[in-house]
C-alpha cells in the first residue's frame, strides 16, 4: 500500500454533518481519528471539527472551509490532510486539487493501519482484498494513463479496451484469486475450531473497543508478550494461549481485533473472520475502558458488532454466549469515582472491575471466570474396567476426580469406581470416546 509515509505532518479534520446521528460526539470522533493517525506514525500538526450544514457533492466541505484547511496546512507545514469520514473518489480528487496536498479518508487510513499490523497469512489476504475493493473505485484518481487505449486489430477491433477498464479487470481477477485463497484459509480455521470444540477446554474470547486494554489483560493472564501499546489497532490477528483457572485445569484465552465506530464497509466484510473465534466461545469477556468518557457509546458499538455476528442472548438473558463485562483502567479514575464504580459492580454479577496495568481485581476476575465455566457441573459416578486406561486418563485430565477406588471384578476383569465432577459439555465429550 504505502500511500502514507511515516513521520508525515498532517491536519486531521472531522466533518460534523448536520442531521447525522453518531454514538460518539464530534470531539470524541476527532480524538479517535487523531489516534488512528498516530497509530501509523503520522505527526498530527493540527486537528479540528468542521461543522457541515450541507454536504457538497464535489468537495464535502464548503469553499470557505476548504480555504481555511489550506491556510491551516500552510501554517502547520502539513503535507497530508486526514478527513475522518468517507470521501467519494471525486471529493478526494477535488480536495487534492484545491489543497495541493495528499488527502486520505477514514477508510484509507484504517486500511494503512491494517496493512501494517496484519501478521498472519489470513490477515494479509484480508487487507489486500479490502484495499483492492477500495482502490477499484478510485482508479480515476490513481491512474494517470486513463486516456490510452489498447486498440483492436484492424477496423474490426473497434476502439479497444481503455487502460482503466483493463486495470479494473486485473483488479477483479486478483480479488477473485484472493477470495479463493481466503476461503481455503477459513476452511482450515474452521477445522481447527471444530477440533477445539471437540477438545475439553473451554474458550474465553476477549472483545472490546480498540485501546480498551484487551492485550494488556491478555498479557497479564497468560504471561505472553503480545503487542500492547497505547495505539489504536495495536493487534489485528486473533492470538490464543492456554491459561489455568480455579476449578478449570485449562482454558483457551483468545484476544481479538479491537472494535471501532463506523468501520468501513470493505473492512466489516473482510475482517469478519478475525471475529469468528468469538462465535465459538464458551464465555465472552467484554473489556471496557471505564475511564473513557465515551465508554457507554463504545459499549453500544461493540454490542452492535457482536449482534451482527449473531452473538446475543448473553446480554439479554437469552440462550446466547454469557458476556462478562470487565471494567478496566479503574486506576485512571479519581478515587471517589473509582470507589463508586467498585460499589456499583458489587450489585451486578456480570461485571468485574479491574486494572490490567496494576493487577487490581484480576484474581477476583479469574475466580469469577472459573465459577461461570464450572456452572452446571455435576458429580457423577463411573464404573469402568481397570484396563480402560484411555477413559480413566481422560476423566483425570478433564474432570475433577473426587474419588477413585477398586470396584471388584466384572466379566472384563478388575473394575474401578470413579466419582467425578463434570459439566454437561465434558460429559458429552466423554460419552463419544
Amino acid at each position: 500500500m504505502g500511500e502514507v509515509s511515516r513521520g508525515a505532518r498532517a491536519i486531521v479534520v472531522c466533518p460534523d454533518i448536520r442531521g447525522r446521528h453518531h454514538d460518539l460526539t464530534a470531539e470524541a470522533r476527532l480524538e479517535e481519528a487523531c489516534g488512528l493517525a498516530l497509530a501509523i506514525g503520522i505527526v498530527v500538526a493540527d486537528a479540528q471539527v468542521i461543522p457541515v450544514r450541507e454536504v457538497r457533492p464535489g468537495t464535502l466541505f464548503g469553499q470557505g472551509q476548504v480555504e481555511n484547511i489550506a491556510i491551516a496546512c500552510e501554517q502547520n507545514e502539513a503535507e497530508l490532510v486526514v478527513v475522518d469520514g468517507a470521501l467519494s473518489p471525486i471529493q478526494q480528487r477535488n480536495l487534492e486539487d484545491k489543497l495541493k496536498r495528499k488527502v486520505i479518508d477514514r477508510t484509507g487510513l484504517i486500511l494503512e493501519i491494517f496493512g501494517e499490523r496484519a501478521a498472519t497469512a489470513e490477515g494479509r489476504l484480508q487487507v489486500e482484498l479490502a484495499h483492492l475493493d477500495y482502490q477499484q473505485s478510485r482508479l480515476v484518481r490513481s491512474w494517470t494513463h486513463l486516456e490510452r487505449q489498447r486498440g483492436g486489430f484492424g477496423f474490426l477491433g473497434g476502439p479497444g479496451e481503455t487502460q482503466i477498464e483493463a486495470d479494473r479487470r486485473m483488479i477483479r481477477q486478483r480479488m477473485g484469486r484472493l477470495r479463493k485463497e481466503l476461503e481455503s484459509v477459513r476452511r482450515t480455521r474452521a477445522l481447527h475450531r471444530d477440533r477445539r470444540g471437540r477438545a475439553p477446554w473451554p474458550v474465553i474470547a476477549l472483545v472490546g473497543y480498540t485501546n480498551a486494554g484487551k492485550s494488556t489483560l491478555f498479557n497479564r493472564l497468560t504471561g505472553a508478550e503480545v503487542m500492547a501499546e497505547d495505539l489504536l489497532f495495536a493487534t489485528l490477528d486473533p492470538t490464543m494461549r492456554a491459561i489455568a483457572l480455579p476449578g478449570v485445569e485449562k482454558a483457551i484465552l483468545s484476544d481479538t481485533v479491537g472494535f471501532i465506530s463506523d468501520l468501513p464497509t470493505q473492512l466489516v466484510a473482510a475482517f469478519r473472520a478475525t471475529l469468528e473465534e468469538v462465535t465459538g466461545a464458551d464465555i465472552i469477556l467484554h473489556v471496557r475502558d471505564i475511564a473513557n468518557p465515551s465508554s457507554q457509546a463504545q459499549k453500544t458499538q461493540v454490542l452492535e458488532v457482536l449482534g451482527d455476528l449473531g452473538v446475543t442472548g448473553g446480554e439479554e438473558g437469552g440462550e446466547g454466549i454469557p458476556i462478562l463485562e470487565v471494567w478496566n483502567k479503574v486506576d485512571l479514575l479519581p478515587p471517589d469515582e473509582a470507589e463508586a464504580i467498585r460499589e456499583a459492580a458489587t450489585h451486578d454479577d456480570s461485571v468485574a472491575v479491574i486494572s490490567a496495568e496494576t493487577g487490581e481485581g484480576v484474581d477476583a476476575l479469574l475466580v469469577e471466570l472459573g465459577a461461570q465455566l464450572t456452572q452446571g457441573a455435576h458429580v457423577r459416578e463411573f464404573v469402568l474396567p481397570a484396563a480402560a486406561g484411555k477413559q480413566i486418563a481422560w476423566l483425570h485430565a478433564h474432570g475433577e476426580v473426587l474419588e477413585e477406588v477398586d470396584a471388584g471384578s466384572g466379566s472384563d476383569g478388575p473394575l474401578r469406581r470413579l466419582i467425578v465432577r463434570l459439566n454437561p459439555k465434558e460429559l458429552g465429550q466423554f460419552e463419544t470416546l
